[in-house]
């Protein structure tokens, strides 16, 4: 990936901090998003750069769709190009259908879908031949083993309708646009040491949960020029959820 340009939202922990600086390590010039937690983001953007490649981190709500367009130009601006947009921003919500309020529903639906529409219909413009689309989904848009998910699984699953769309949108143009569904990853927000760990690592196959790691090493995968023939794909890194 040596003199590419990726972008990743939501890049400032866990599963999107991990894949940024995989992508670094890779050589691609990196730039992140963050909407909280500035000291985190320059973290992250420490850590590409001790790869010896370029990062910047900028501050963007997803829900704003101004934000959520913005990125792409300030990604243009910092560095000349845009070549992987990695869609990795969301926000979770889980509960009891009738228990959800209309403005949850917006948010959820604005952030988990909406952003990722809009920043993607940016990116399109600035991709060139070989340009890359990888968005992070969720075991809960194959399978849905409990109840309280409706609202956060409804959100996930459109995006598969957007990936493979997009895989017969812009295929002319040699651009792949795939979408990864993690199971239970390893992170501050859903620890594999937390209460609510163990049902969780029972309803994989392999009795855990993922490293971010794991992750990340999907998403540079497609990335890569090995990938160029894999699109409108959905790849599974669940340990066996959806088996």
């Amino acid at each position: 990936m040596n003199g590419k340009v990726a972008l990743v939202t939501g890049g400032s922990r866990g599963i999107g901090a991990a894949i940024a600086v995989e992508l670094a390590q890779a050589g691609a010039d990196v730039v992140i998003t963050y909407v909280q937690g500035e000291e985190a983001a320059r973290e992250v953007v420490a850590k590409i750069e001790a790869t010896g490649r370029r990062g910047h981190a900028v501050r963007a709500d997803a829900a704003d769709p101004a934000a959520a367009v913005g990125v792409v130009e300030e990604t243009v601006n910092a560095f000349g190009r845009l070549d992987i947009l990695v869609n990795n921003v969301g926000v979770g919500a889980l509960g009891p259908l009738e228990d959800f309020a209309a403005e949850t529903v917006q948010q959820v639906m604005d952030v988990n879908v909406r952003s990722v529409f809009l920043t993607t219909q940016a990116a399109a413009v600035r991709l060139g031949r070989g340009g890359r689309i990888v968005t992070i989904g969720s075991c809960m848009a194959q399978r849905v083993p409990g109840p309280g998910g409706t609202l956060y699984a409804m959100s996930k699953a459109a995006l598969i309708g957007l990936t493979k769309a997009l895989a017969r949108e812009l295929g002319g143009r040699g651009i792949t646009a795939n979408i990864v569904h993690p199971g239970p990853v390893d992170t501050d927000m859903n620890p594999a040491d937390g209460p609510f760990a163990e049902p969780q690592a029972a309803m994989t196959a392999l009795g855990r949960f993922a490293t971010t790691a794991e992750i990340a090493s999907m998403v540079r995968y497609l990335a890569s020029e090995e990938a160029s023939y894999v699109t409108g794909a959905e790849l599974s890194v669940d340990g066996g959820h959806a088996a």
